[in-house]
């Protein structure tokens, strides 16, 4: 008899083992993910269905965990096992609030998106999206001022191309910590040129980094294919209808507050859990407005109201935010929070910007939007190739 531990971080390592052994693909997938440990935080539950829970769980003979208190529980095991709290003629009667919102997190953990659809084509996520960054202000944390010029600024989405960006996103107004406003048409006379010349040029798809409607239906008339809202559709009323009409791509990012404000909101009991809540929020009043699911990538904002600690603890529990089921694009290229974690300066931290996407990669995401398109593809290479062996 040989025993043999199999690698529990990853579903690849069941599936494999069943595929060696003559079975097809889809079931051994489906079969490595069901027995994969799954720990869910239920909130806003009444007592009888929380006595329910502890009720069903030792029915199930020790096959879930539960723990409770005043108003929420947390069940724990394999996916399979809590998988019968998601059907209606499985589950306890007095559980039935539960059973869509399950439904829904098992659905997406078995069959996460496979592509993003934005305006005029649509993306795999089979691989890395590296998007790569064009700033067009004079005063973008890391890099303000670096392109004094629109040929500086398309010369610039010319090399991130050819180093392996898949997407261009161009913004013309700071989201550093206190930056001040940029006025409308000062954003357009900026980002326009910008996208218009590398569209002229076929590179692209573009995006474009505004929060602002104005400015939003101005690039997408230039070019665009995609919206990249800081504030996740909070700040502008109108940007919504924009993106939806345009039937562009849309990145909604977390974010308290604004960035004169948002230091000062970095407060959180549980940072994952609750950024998750925010994001799924956001998501579903897009969705509402007119911007159709497929169309949509949720991105957590690291460094955007949160502490260094903050978003290390974000960056390890990704899969909270992947478990939404919408694309997770992330976008931690030279954070403070790399500095804290390194000592690097903010002109140094492409490796470790690079490293932490290889990570984010693991967890779940899918998309990284970075200033070193090269060295981050380099690292994702590593990181996709142990996720999609050939």
């Amino acid at each position: 008899m040989n025993v043999t531990a199999l690698a529990a971080q990853t579903p690849e390592a069941v599936r494999a083992a069943l595929a060696a052994r003559g079975w097809e693909a889809q079931p051994a997938w489906f079969a490595a993910v069901g027995i994969q440990q799954l720990v869910v935080l239920i909130e806003d539950i009444t007592e009888a269905e929380r006595e329910a829970l502890v009720h069903w769980s030792a029915k199930s003979g020790g096959g879930a965990d539960v723990l409770t208190g005043a108003g929420w529980a947390l069940v724990a095991g394999a996916a399979s096992r809590i998988a019968p709290l998601a059907r209606y003629d499985r589950a306890p009667a007095e559980l039935a609030r539960l059973a869509p919102a399950l439904g829904r997190l098992l659905a997406a953990r078995a069959e996460p998106p496979r592509s993003w659809a934005i305006r005029g084509a649509e993306l795999s996520l089979e691989s890395p999206v590296i998007i790569g960054i064009v700033n067009v202000t004079p005063d973008s944390f890391s890099d303000g001022g670096h392109l004094p010029s629109v040929e500086a600024a398309i010369e610039q989405g010319a090399r991130l191309a050819a180093d392996g960006a898949r997407l261009l996103d161009i913004g013309g107004e700071s989201t550093r910590p206190g930056a001040a406003a940029v006025p409308v048409k000062e954003q357009i006379a900026r980002v326009v040129p910008v996208i218009a010349g590398l569209a002229k040029r076929g590179l692209g798809p573009i995006s474009v980094d505004t929060r602002k409607a104005e400015v939003a239906r101005a690039a997408l008339d230039a070019g665009a294919a995609v919206i990249n809202d800081v504030s996740g559709l909070r700040f502008d009323a109108g940007l919504a209808a924009v993106a939806g009409d345009a039937q562009a791509g849309v990145i909604l990012m977390h974010m308290r507050g604004t960035p004169d404000t948002m230091d000062d909101l970095a407060k959180y009991g549980h940072v994952a859990a609750e950024v998750a809540a925010e994001l799924g929020g956001m998501a579903e009043r897009a969705e509402r407005a007119g911007i159709a699911r497929e169309r949509i990538v949720v991105d957590p904002g690291f460094g955007f109201a949160k502490t260094a600690t903050q978003n290390l603890r974000l960056l390890d529990e990704l899969a909270t935010i992947v478990a939404l089921g919408y694309p997770v694009a992330v976008g931690v290229s030279r954070k403070r929070f790399l500095g804290a974690a390194t000592g690097r300066p903010v002109e140094d931290r492409d490796r470790a910007t690079a490293v932490g996407c290889a990570l984010a990669w693991e967890r779940g995401a899918r998309l990284f939007r970075v200033h070193d398109v090269a060295l981050t593809r380099e690292a994702l290479a590593l990181a996709s190739a142990t996720t999609n062996p050939t």
